[in-house]
């Protein structure tokens, strides 16, 4: 690192991803710094660094050696740091700083071992703490060790299911027998084997997946399992909305023969909330009229699913949110995008396996209007829309920044599809 990096790095000050330590400071003082980094987004420690700024240097001998031997005892799993000095940075002997640098972290959630004790720990601002269970929890979620669809709901017992909608998905859909009403030993055995339902305490319980899903009342054990839907006459968020709806419900419909649905799940009623406050235009072909929406219902469709399964349930107290514009049409699905996933197109596909519903979609029988388990969301997208579309914009995946209010405000994003309202014109050739 030059002198110039250097100081372009000190007179930004401590932050998120940069801290300033003695060339004193203690093993395990310096290994808390480092986990908080590799569970966030990585960082560097700049060693010989006052907390104003002031550059002390460095004297301890085998500096190199010592912070190497830190990262292996003293953070597990062990990591291996990059090292990189600045030196003669003054008139005396030890005017040198050395930059400790970590990435994220592959394998989260991190530690610091202390004493015969794991504790972990995430960056703050330029603050480092102890995770809180929730922070915790997204983050061995993010590993893929914790998959948080498969904890039980505590008090959902098979009667909590909508034994009308398991029995048409696995006789109609998947084209399989079904228990009888009254068999609950083999509903369960079903269920279980399915990761639908699981053992917790002696008792056979609903899991989280298995209410989203199936649930009669999703919201009575998964309250964040809904969609905000809203309306707005303009192109930005207003307190005057033209229509403002909590939708709530199982993600899998109730069918009947021949396809016609007779309850919907949540992506029906949002595709019916969007009917009901965009409006249509009409044409006129071989003596029939042609309704055509202003937003094609594949793609429509597509981005509520991607957002519905990919979401992170364990963020509690939020919804999916569904915001209508003047010009265009937002899907917000609370937290960060999963493992590797970036807001890339080329780089989603195939890129992790997401936390959630999506994973029991994946085991049980294929259906047309689930999500697609190659990651092939953005791809139908663009291919669905961009000939409909005619000058308008082309659909985009947003990672949305949430922020940290205050100490104890947990920092949440969220990954945002945005649907631009096409015009009546098609796209040139």
């Amino acid at each position: 690192m030059t002198p110039t990096e250097l100081a372009r790095l000190i007179a930004g000050g401590e932050d998120s991803m940069l801290e300033f330590k003695r060339d004193d400071v203690r093993n395990h003082d310096l290994a808390k710094e480092l986990v908080a980094f590799l569970n966030l987004e990585g960082g560097i420690v700049l060693l010989g660094v006052e907390d104003d700024g002031g550059i002390s240097g460095t004297s301890r001998e085998r500096l190199e050696e010592w912070v190497t031997e830190v990262c292996r005892a003293k953070v597990t799993p062990p990591v291996i740091p990059l090292l990189s000095w600045t030196r003669n940075l003054g008139a005396g002997e030890k005017d040198d700083v050395l930059a400790v640098r970590v990435p994220q972290g592959p394998d989260k959630p991190y530690a610091l071992a202390h004493n015969n004790r794991k504790t972990y720990f995430v960056r703050v601002g330029s603050t480092s703490r102890e995770a809180s269970r929730e922070e915790l929890e997204r983050l061995f979620q993010a590993s893929g060790r914790l998959r948080y669809g498969l904890k039980p709901a505590p008090g959902a017992g098979l009667d909590s299911f909508d034994r009308r909608r398991l029995r048409d998905y696995f006789t109609r859909v998947a084209g399989a027998d079904a228990p009888a009403d009254d068999d609950v030993r083999g509903w369960e055995t079903l269920l279980c084997n399915l990761e639908l339902m699981t053992v917790a305490n002696g008792s056979v319980v609903a899991t989280i997946d298995g209410q989203l899903l199936f649930g009669s009342d999703p919201a009575r054990f998964v309250r964040q399992s809904g969609i905000r839907a809203v309306c707005y006459a303009g192109t930005t968020p207003d307190y005057a909305t033209r229509a403002d709806e909590d939708l709530r419900g199982a993600l899998t419909p109730l069918g009947a023969a021949g396809g016609r649905i007779m309850e919907t799940s949540l992506v029906e009623q949002a595709w019916d909330f969007m009917r009901r406050n965009t409006k249509p235009s009409a044409r006129i072909e071989r003596g029939r009229r042609i309704d055509r929406w202003e937003y094609p219902e594949a793609v429509f469709r597509e981005a509520v699913v991607n957002a519905l399964v990919h979401r992170d349930y364990s963020i509690a107290g939020t919804d999916v949110l569904l915001a209508i514009y003047a010009d265009r049409v937002e899907i917000e699905s609370p937290g960060r995008l999963p493992n590797t996933v970036t807001a890339s197109p080329r780089v989603c596909r195939g890129a992790g396996r997401p936390p959630l519903a999506d994973c029991r979609v994946r085991r049980l029988p294929p259906r047309a209007d689930m999500a697609d388990s190659l990651g092939a969301t953005v791809a139908v997208l663009m291919a669905t829309m961009l000939p409909q579309c005619g000058d308008c914009a082309a659909p985009e995946r947003v990672p949305s920044g949430g922020s940290t209010a205050s100490s104890g405000t947990e920092r949440r994003t969220a990954a945002r599809s945005r649907l631009a309202r096409r015009s009546g014109r098609r796209r040139p050739r």
